[in-house]
């Protein structure tokens, strides 16, 4: 049962997001596949603004996840503390995940923050379903930027599952994959160099 007071905050955070509407960008996700129950079309930046307002709240993240409406599920990666939500609550999560722009939002609002973000990013791009490998090249992406240098074993395991990515149907996963390996590469010169070898014996090139 929730929480009296969490269910009319949200009742409030759903009539705020109606006057966030943009029938625009609304049209434009219908028009590219993404269906969600409710889409008011709110801006991200607008989203961003409303969670810097409500800052981080588990047992709002909880519940806004809960409801099958755009905004809500944005927000609830953006308001989870990341040092607080169990690997299983994400685990949950990602099997509830149904879109690219969830996907990408959960990884760069929440995710990549986790402590056990590098766990999940190698488990994810290993996984034959495509919304897992897009969280799991973006989380690595953001760790690469942050300068968090992978270990051998790590190093072997993303180029191994990078260049699968690379060959394979999906579009988004290829583009997340070659994001995550320039970011390997700028890491230092040796990560370059491992880099361009591995994409040369795939004969795939080096964007």
């Amino acid at each position: 049962m929730m929480n009296p007071e969490i269910q009319q905050y949200i009742k409030e955070l759903k009539q705020s997001f109606r006057q966030m509407m943009d029938g625009a960008v609304a049209k434009s996700m219908r028009d590219k596949g993404t269906d969600y129950k409710l889409n008011w079309g709110a801006t991200i930046p607008r989203l961003q603004a409303k969670a810097g307002e409500i800052g981080k709240n588990y047992d709002l993240a909880i519940a806004l996840w809960k409801e099958d409406v755009r905004e809500c599920k944005i927000l609830a990666t953006m308001i989870m503390p990341p040092d607080e939500v169990l690997p299983e609550v994400i685990d949950i999560w990602m099997e509830q995940t149904t879109s690219q722009e969830i996907a990408e939002q959960a990884a760069f609002n929440l995710f990549q923050y986790l402590p056990y973000a590098p766990e999940k990013a190698y488990t994810w791009i290993a996984s034959e379903q495509p919304l897992y490998q897009l969280c799991g090249f973006h989380i690595l992406s953001r760790l690469f930027m942050n300068k968090q240098e992978p270990n051998e074993r790590g190093i072997n395991e993303f180029i191994d599952q990078a260049i699968v990515a690379l060959q394979g149907d999906s579009l988004m996963v290829r583009k997340a994959a070659m994001s995550a390996v320039q970011r390997f590469a700028e890491l230092a010169l040796v990560y370059e160099r491992i880099a361009k070898s591995a994409l040369k014996r795939a004969n795939l090139e080096f964007l």
